[in-house]
């Protein structure tokens, strides 16, 4: 079928037309074609946006890891699936095969079992970029357990709440990860957060750094003498094409953190495809994608949607800048990459140095660069489409959610002319609408509104756990029968998108949403706090960094404001992770506020981003003489 594949401009707009105007006749023949299912659905999609309800594939029964897999073992058993590139480029990288990964996945998917996890328990994974968290994903999924992957980059506090919200039974962690030059310890983060963890029962530890850990009698355990003796065999259990998969965790702009769950049949049929596409990904080709599986950019573009097309996808546990800045492309030109995926902060942190870097390396087998976390800026696009791609390899600027599942707006390489800034043309299947104030839609082009998309896709998230309600409220409230994204975003002459950023309390910091509330409530746990505003500002790596307007209770001196500075900070971490600490920190004795006392964020936005050419209409605070004195002493 050709429509698997699309090779030119003519051919995505006929597909493009043909999955919306009768989108169960074109996802279900995607479906049919491509994958391997237990038992047939017996209707393609039933949908309410009104209630929310989304259904694919009704009834339908598979097991996902069969696809990624079983289904590969006769015709690609000795093809790399995953090549492993640890952080110290001295340890020798590791090609695992696919008949060595699924005999991996069935020896942990045993070891699950006899720890008392079945299908629909929920198993925490607090790891590293570790070929083990790659096959922890692959075992819960084979015996129908419910995965929930914790960034290990979160704190204690963070990590905790996470495994609270949906009752993990087990968590697999690890003793330490490597960082760069630095070795951190993760069990001992682990251990703080089981104490309010009543639910676990059992934690498997990976030896990864060799750091000296605690082990918890009849609770902690050591994996690999557990895989050691652990059969090779495990029969994948059924499970439905709505049964979810996972649960992952993103950032409320109010409130703790959401639980988004995707199932099972529609999540795989919409990656694998979006995969296959947007990357034009080649039977021998190498692929590698930057991010940590501990985002969804992980979870649906190294694990599931490579494995399901049988691809060698490359997993990469260091950092950019070490042992030096040449990293990325250094691993480029020793394994033959062709397809390259990161962010853009990387993108910028490596563009600050020079370009030696990038021109000793043969980049050469690169044939399609990709961007993703945040809208990609004009001067980091031309720097990686010059010195990267050398012109020749297109970007693929990708945007779409945790919630979305895969990716929703995309240039097809070598199909769509690209344009820097712009994520150019809806995905095949994706009806996207751009919405003013009143709820109405934009027609025609050049025009800019709040994105929302008008009819379900097969990787939709389908709730929040334990909390439809919220779900409903979150997504389908602020539009009638329109699944609202957060995001703004303007249509040019042409028809292509791009992206303006959040609208909402959601601020991206290197790629990662971060909803100032949970930061804000952070700071405020702090004993001389009164009360405090973060707001985002741009910064020319990570994209926006945070400032934070804060009031303390008693007026101190200046030595002990900067020791405060370092507290909050410290709090932050602690409570959240260090990817949420503010860059700023400017003490105030108040913020501008409405009657109504709600905080009037953009002002603070503006200060920050020291644009008060123009702060708006100001006439409904409450204490307008405010905003001066935060002018004056602005950082």
């Amino acid at each position: 079928m050709s429509n698997y594949h699309i090779k030119h401009l003519e051919e995505y707009f006929q597909v493009y037309r043909k999955s919306v105007r009768d989108p169960e006749s074109f996802w279900e023949e995607i479906a049919e074609e491509h994958f391997v299912w237990r038992k047939k659905w017996d209707k393609v999609l039933d949908w309410d946006f009104s209630k929310p309800e989304i259904k694919w594939f009704r009834n339908a029964k598979l097991n996902i890891t069969e696809n990624c897999l079983d289904r590969h073992l006769h015709t690609r058993g000795d093809k790399t699936a995953i090549l492993f590139e640890p952080n110290d480029p001295k340890e020798e990288a590791q090609h695992i095969t696919y008949r060595q990964l699924h005999e991996k996945v069935c020896r942990m998917a045993n070891v699950l079992q006899d720890h008392g996890i079945k299908k629909g328990d929920r198993v925490c994974i607090y790891l590293p970029m570790i070929p083990e968290l790659a096959v922890a994903l692959l075992a819960c999924a084979r015996i129908g357990a419910i995965h929930s992957v914790v960034f290990a980059g979160f704190s204690s506090q963070a990590l905790a709440n996470r495994i609270n919200d949906c009752d993990c039974k087990m968590v697999i962690a690890s003793d330490g990860s490597y960082r760069g030059n630095k070795t951190l310890e993760l069990k001992g983060i682990v251990d703080v957060a089981l104490k309010e963890c009543l639910g676990v029962e059992s934690v498997l530890v990976v030896k990864r750094t060799g750091e000296k850990v605690e082990m918890q009698d009849g609770r902690d355990q050591w994996l690999q003498p557990l895989l050691d003796a652990a059969s090779t065999e495990c029969k994948a259990v059924e499970v439905d094409a709505e049964d979810p998969l996972f649960i992952l965790y993103t950032s409320g702009s109010t409130g703790k953190p959401k639980g988004m769950v995707h199932t099972t049949g529609g999540y795989m049929v919409f990656v694998a495809y979006t995969f296959k596409n947007i990357f034009q990904y080649r039977e021998n080709d190498v692929y590698w994608c930057t991010a940590d599986i501990g985002w969804v950019t992980g979870h649906s573009y190294i694990v599931y949607g490579p494995l399901a097309n049988g691809a060698t996808s490359v997993m990469f546990e260091g950092v950019p800048s070490y042992p030096d800045y040449g990293r990325f492309w250094d691993v480029v030109e020793k394994h033959k990459v062709n397809q390259f995926y990161t962010a853009p902060t990387a993108i910028r942190a490596l563009a600050k140095e020079s370009l030696d870097y990038v021109e000793k390396h043969d980049l050469s087998s690169l044939k399609v660069l990709g961007s993703v976390g945040e809208p990609i800026n004009e001067e980091a696009w031309h720097w990686y489409n010059t010195n990267v791609g050398k012109n020749k390899s297109p970007i693929v600027d990708t945007w779409w959610q945790t919630e979305t599942g895969g990716i929703m707006i995309s240039p097809i390489p070598y199909v769509t002319p690209t344009a820097p800034t712009y994520a150019t043309l809806p995905f095949i299947g994706i009806q996207p609408a751009l919405m003013d104030e009143n709820e109405n839609e934009l027609k025609g082009n050049q025009v800019e509104g709040r994105l929302c998309i008008k009819f379900p896709w097969p990787g939709m998230a389908r709730t929040i756990w334990g909390n439809h309600k919220r779900y409903g409220e979150t997504y389908f409230s602020a539009y009638k029968n329109k699944y609202f994204t957060g995001d703004g975003a303007l249509r040019d002459a042409v028809g292509y998108y791009r992206i303006t950023g959040r609208v909402d309390d959601v601020i991206i910091v290197s790629g990662h949403n971060l909803g100032t509330a949970p930061i804000e409530d952070a700071i405020n746990e702090h004993p001389a706090v009164a009360e405090s505003a973060v707001v985002g500002f741009p910064h020319d790596v990570k994209g926006n960094a945070l400032y934070g307007f804060v009031i303390l209770k008693e007026v101190g001196e200046s030595r002990v404001r900067e020791n405060l500075k370092k507290e909050i900070n410290q709090q932050i971490t602690e409570l959240i992770g260090p990817i949420a600490k503010l860059d700023k920190i400017q003490f105030v004795s108040g913020l501008p506020k409405t009657r109504s006392a709600k905080i009037m964020r953009r002002i603070l936005r503006k200060i920050a981003g020291k644009d008060t050419s123009n702060l708006g209409d100001t006439s409904t605070l409450l204490n307008p003489e405010v905003i001066q004195e935060i002018m004056d002493n602005a950082l």
